[in-house]
C-alpha cells in the first residue's frame, strides 16, 4: 500500500473579534462565521479561533494553522488530517 500525503483541508472563515462569547455561528456563503471574545490585538483573536476550532473538531490545535488573513477578518485556515467534506459535515446545521 502506498503512503499518501496527509490530507489538509482549507477552510475560509469570517472572524468577529470582541464578541460577548466564543461561538461558531455557521456558514456565511462559503465561509464559516466565528465569533470570539478575544480582541484583534497581538494575535489573540487568531489564537482564540484556532482553540475554538480544535475543540469543535476534536483535534490538536497544532493541526490548525492560519494560512492567510492574519490581520483581516477573512482568513484561510489549513486543517491537517482532514478533508473538505469532513469539515463541512462537522459544521452542517
Amino acid at each position: 500500500m502506498n503512503k499518501q500525503a496527509r490530507p489538509t483541508a482549507r477552510l475560509s472563515v469570517k472572524v468577529v473579534p470582541g464578541s460577548s462569547r466564543d461561538q461558531i455561528v455557521g456558514w456565511l456563503g462559503d465561509a464559516l462565521k466565528i465569533k470570539v471574545v478575544a480582541p484583534p490585538e497581538k494575535g489573540r483573536a487568531n489564537d482564540a479561533v484556532v482553540e475554538l476550532l480544535s475543540k469543535a473538531l476534536g483535534i490538536s490545535s497544532s493541526d490548525i494553522q492560519i494560512e492567510s488573513g492574519h490581520s483581516s477578518p477573512s482568513k484561510v485556515i489549513a486543517i491537517m488530517n482532514m478533508d473538505d467534506e469532513k469539515i463541512k459535515s462537522s459544521f452542517a446545521k
